[in-house]
């Protein structure tokens, strides 16, 4: 049977009767007897490099850090039993070819989450964490993959009023090779920091039949990513009198790069009012002045979430996102009817060809495992 996805907020109400900040209504039963389901366990160690991960002491470890501090150099897999793992974890550049599974098969069983936001003051008086220091989980590492697991930043704006750091990422990528295969990214602004490692590193990146939902500019950074099959969900807003609400997409593609960010085959829906939303806007970051943001989105169903008339926006007025590289091509649905054609800019057939998976993505094929 077909089960919507429990969104972040409804994470939110699912737990509000125990006081907790995020909460499950109920532990898959892969939770009981056999916490790692058909991946083996401690005593059944699938290869010598795999590690388990159990909140209930049944693993290797109890957190999620915990693994990753003992899995140090290349080819480790983590197995994460079903629960909820209240940490922030990073995952450095020397950690490469790490794969995590969620043992569940099912991201909502499997949480890792935090509530950092970028004005959310250090512990050690430093300052605050910025937009890349709040997220959940942050990869660093080249040739990392994840299966069936949610990064959720459960950070929200009403309990901090007047704050301005409001951005809080869930999980923060910055690898080549970096792939997500039914995945959830749950979070309010900022939710997917899809990047790369410097400037001049042109991080591929893929998310297939992943789930991500937010609000102001919830998918940005400088990745070449592919979303695959993918499903964005725009929030509603109590603290907002009048549209727009937020933006889906922010790239911040560095200007050398050919290929940003490519969305095909995919939906976004909405909780918010129709034409509430923005598809996209442009990020030019004031440490790199040459960036010349690319988004592409095709054979996509766009809601009536998002405003059909002006679907792009400028984040700063020096630069007009018609002098980006904004393109669409045969989507569907009420949020994609072209009533003003100089505010959809649409790929020819021709090129059309030159956005695909394939093209963006080169020799790796991450679709083939």
């Amino acid at each position: 049977m077909h089960r919507p996805p429990l969104t972040r907020r409804g994470f939110l109400l699912a737990g509000a009767g125990t006081g907790a900040a995020l909460a499950l209504t109920a532990a898959p039963a892969t939770a009981g007897p056999r916490p790692f389901g058909r991946y083996g366990s401690p005593a059944a160690r699938r290869t010598p490099r795999t590690l388990y991960v159990d909140p209930r002491g049944r693993g290797d470890f109890t957190t999620v850090g915990a693994a990753v501090t003992a899995a140090t150099g290349s080819g480790w897999t983590l197995v994460l039993a079903p629960g909820t793992y209240r940490e922030t974890v990073t995952v450095d550049a020397t950690r490469t070819d790490t794969t995590w599974i969620g043992a569940a098969e099912d991201p909502r069983a499997t949480v890792i989450v935090y509530d950092n936001a970028a004005g959310t003051p250090k512990p050690d008086g430093s300052g605050t964490y910025g937009t890349s220091g709040s997220a959940t989980t942050t990869v660093g590492a080249d040739g990392f993959t994840a299966r069936w697991i949610t990064f959720a930043n459960d950070w929200l704006r009403a309990d901090h009023p007047g704050w301005t750091g409001t951005q809080a990422v869930a999980l923060k990528a910055q690898g080549d090779r970096t792939a997500f295969f039914h995945c959830r990214f749950l979070g309010h602004q900022d939710t997917l920091y899809a990047d790369t490692r410097a400037l001049d590193h042109f991080a591929r990146q893929y998310y297939a039949h992943c789930y991500v939902e937010g609000d102001v500019d919830f998918v940005f950074g400088r990745a070449t990513a592919v979303y695959e099959r993918c499903h964005f969900r725009t929030l509603a807003r109590t603290d907002l009198a009048a549209a727009p609400y937020g933006f889906v997409f922010a790239p911040s593609t560095a200007g050398a790069n050919p290929r940003g960010y490519l969305v095909t085959e995919s939906r976004i829906s909405s909780a918010a009012p129709d034409g509430s939303y923005k598809l996209a806007r442009p990020w030019v970051p004031s440490s790199d002045l040459t960036a010349r943001p690319m988004l592409t989105v095709r054979d996509t169903r766009l809601g009536a979430g998002i405003d059909a008339v002006a679907p792009y926006a400028d984040m700063r007025g020096a630069y007009p996102w018609q002098q980006q590289r904004f393109r669409e091509y045969r989507n569907t649905g009420p949020g994609a009817r072209v009533t003003v054609p100089e505010n959809r800019p649409q790929l020819t057939r021709a090129e059309a060809a030159a956005h695909t998976r394939r093209a963006y993505l080169g020799d790796w094929r991450p679709d083939a495992r």
